[in-house]
């Protein structure tokens, strides 16, 4: 019999929204609801599955865990890449890698609801209306304030744009961004320094690399102005996590809108749960009807493409 763990399923939606159908029908498909942090855990969990699906990089499979799965043949990751999945390693255990692809407006939307959810205070007012109170904060103009857009690809683009429809002077800066690339988005190329200084809204919008993590540091946070808020559902460790603990607590910004953290889930006691000013999500940028259709329905293409002997979107190592 076929075993095909799917990991990470939070909602148990993998039912709902991909055809397993397709599939043999000796085919035992189990969806884990919960997460394992511990590596003998996951050994442990998948010591009895050909196949795993994992939910993007919530899980990682280094070397040393897959050693550890001689019956693994086929991992598929939703998204494109996975830069937790050691695909050299996988390569090395005859294990194939395969992806799917995405849908790119769940992230951009999530990063727009955070970015108003915290100027308007609405978590905060919501929380005061059902607990019988009436309008205790007072919250921040959008038109005609400056958003500050860090890594203006993709997605970056995308909340440019809506930054300008809502009559915002977007502004952006990201390493290798030029003048002539930021006019072709409709925004202007400003320093990194400037555009903390003087970027009411911040978001963050790069890819985690040796090169972007802790980009967003003590130096940063404090050339940002006392009433600038920083949002970012990017990845957690491309900001300093205690380093904007440390400006909430002190009020030096705003606030933050944050999808994302350094570990995932957020432990229970972690202190960014009772940080001031903030709107916290679980990672839910991606996390949309549209999303999964993509996700579990083209890695059970996968699954049947790999059984047929043809596999698809196969990922590489290099």
């Amino acid at each position: 019999m076929l075993r095909i763990a799917v990991l990470d399923d939070f909602q148990s939606a993998a039912a709902e929204f991909a055809d397993w159908s397709r599939l043999p029908e000796a085919a035992d498909v189990v969806s884990f609801p919960d997460h394992l942090d511990d590596e003998d855990a996951v050994a442990e969990r998948l010591a009895g599955f050909d196949v795993v699906i994992a939910m993007r990089e919530r899980t990682p499979f280094p070397r040393g865990l897959l050693q550890r799965l001689p019956r693994l043949r086929l991992l598929v990751t939703t998204g494109p890449r996975n830069s937790a999945i050691d695909l050299a390693a996988a390569a090395d255990c005859g294990v194939t890698v395969c992806g799917t692809g995405a849908h790119p407006t769940g992230t951009v939307e999530l990063t727009w609801a955070l970015i108003l959810a915290v100027a308007r205070h609405v978590a905060a007012e919501d929380a005061g209306v059902r607990a019988g109170g009436w309008q205790h904060t007072v919250g921040t103009d959008l038109a005609g304030a400056t958003l500050g857009v860090v890594g203006l690809g993709r997605l970056g683009t995308r909340v440019a744009r809506i930054g300008a429809a809502f009559g915002m002077d977007v502004v952006a800066w990201s390493a290798n961004l030029t003048a002539e690339r930021a006019a072709e988005a409709g925004v202007r190329r400003v320093a990194k320094d400037e555009l903390f200084a003087t970027a009411d809204v911040v978001t963050v919008h790069l890819v985690l690399s040796a090169r972007t993590r802790g980009l967003v540091g003590a130096e940063e946070l404090a050339r940002m102005k006392p009433t600038a808020f920083l949002v970012n559902t990017s990845r957690g460790p491309i900001v300093d996590e205690a380093a904007l603990l440390a400006a909430l607590h002190e009020g030096r910004i705003g606030g933050a809108g944050l999808d994302v953290y350094d570990r995932e889930p957020l432990p229970a006691d972690s202190p960014v749960r009772t940080a001031p000013r903030t709107v916290l999500t679980p990672h839910l940028g991606y996390v949309t009807r549209d999303t999964y259709a993509v996700f579990y329905g083209e890695a059970v293409e996968d699954v049947a493409a790999f059984l047929r002997g043809a596999p698809v979107r196969v990922l590489h190592p290099g």
